[in-house]
């Protein structure tokens, strides 16, 4: 294989590349996603965790309150992130229907220290963003309240409870998730699927442009041809991720181990390439193959994620410094397997030639 040529088609491919729009804007979007990580960790983590945007409101929420006044009633006035209004539960329930008010709390008359169990009822509308940030803040005013009560009817208790000494939270679990288990696999390894996806572009529009008999008549053979595009969409991914890692650290996120992050990101990402390589090889024809392709991306995404060294895992570790000898294990694990995913894009591409020839 004739190293001149590779680099002629590699440079052919990347002077092509910027009139790729759809592969320009993907790039955007992960620059836009890496220059703001910080505040779209506030809405992604909503996302899976709504309560999690209680820390961030600053907003009084209107409240109502039906039924007896009680220690809640106190709790609620004296609190910074509540407007009370008493008022009757029917009343309470109608202005809740139009938004008027965030909560309706109903509190029974039973008396702090009988007997039976003290029911207060919540109302608040289901399936809403301000309801669950709403809950978290009512949470704490509930919990000063079963203090109290707990505190009053202590000679109830037949046994002394076992006290258990809890770590205070430091606050920044949200954010380290979303940092290192989401935000910089994501980025890292988006180029990846952008550039298999890229290949498939670049192979299969030589067949619809009817251009790739000009080109095998060329010094230049198939195969040349071939592993030049794989090598040119290659070479975009360590650039690609590299430039994120830095606007990450730019914006402030502390990352351990780049160097290995983007060995590990390199390497798997060949896997994709030439996957993405095979599948244009054999449909030839963009819309099947990108169908066919993403479709089985999905499908080996699943199965990668469901091991436990998987490499989404592995970078997360290597972000923060903990990785241990099994990160040599993934990548001669992933080197084995691009082995023998290039042997059989190799022999392929050496019997459409053939084909191509004898036709």
């Amino acid at each position: 294989m004739n190293s001149r040529h590779l680099s002629i088609i590699v440079k052919k491919e990347f002077r092509g590349l910027f009139s790729e729009r759809t592969i320009l804007l993907a790039v955007l979007l992960q620059l836009f996603i890496a220059l703001f990580s910080s505040f779209l960790m506030v809405g992604l983590t909503s996302m899976y965790d709504p309560s999690s945007l209680s820390k961030y409101s600053r907003f009084r929420y209107n409240v109502g309150y039906a039924g007896n006044d009680s220690d809640v009633l106190t709790y609620l006035q004296s609190s910074r992130d509540f407007r009370v209004y008493k008022m009757d539960l029917s009343t309470g329930v109608e202005a809740l229907k139009e938004r008027k008010l965030a909560a309706v709390i109903w509190v029974p008359g039973t008396a702090p220290g009988a007997q039976d169990p003290i029911k207060i009822t919540l109302y608040t509308l289901q399936n809403d963003l301000q309801s669950a940030i709403v809950d978290v803040k009512l949470k704490d005013i509930f919990l000063k309240y079963e203090k109290d009560l707990r505190e009053i009817r202590a000679d109830r208790l037949n046994e002394q409870p076992l006290p258990l000494q809890i770590p205070p939270s430091t606050g920044g679990g949200d954010f380290y998730e979303f940092v290192y288990g989401l935000l910089i696999p994501l980025l890292v390894f988006m180029p990846a699927i952008i550039a298999s996806a890229l290949v498939i572009d670049l192979i299969t529009e030589e067949y619809q442009h009817d251009t790739l008999e000009t080109l095998v008549s060329t010094p230049v053979t198939f195969s040349e041809m071939v592993w030049g595009k794989v090598l040119a969409c290659e070479l975009l991914v360590p650039v690609q991720a590299g430039v994120w890692l830095l606007l990450l650290m730019i914006n402030g996120i502390a990352i351990q181990n780049a160097g290995l992050i983007l060995l590990q990101v390199t390497v798997s990402s060949l896997i994709l390439i030439l996957l993405g390589t095979l599948t244009a090889l054999h449909y030839r024809e963009r819309t099947a193959a990108q169908f066919i392709f993403s479709t089985a991306l999905v499908v080996v995404i699943l199965f990668v994620l469901s091991l436990p060294a998987n490499p989404m895992n592995l970078l997360t570790r290597l972000a923060v410094g903990t990785a241990g000898a099994e990160q040599w294990i993934v990548l001669a694990a992933t080197i084995a397997v691009i082995v023998v995913l290039g042997y059989a894009t190799q022999k392929y591409a050496e019997r459409i030639s053939r084909i191509s020839h004898t036709g």
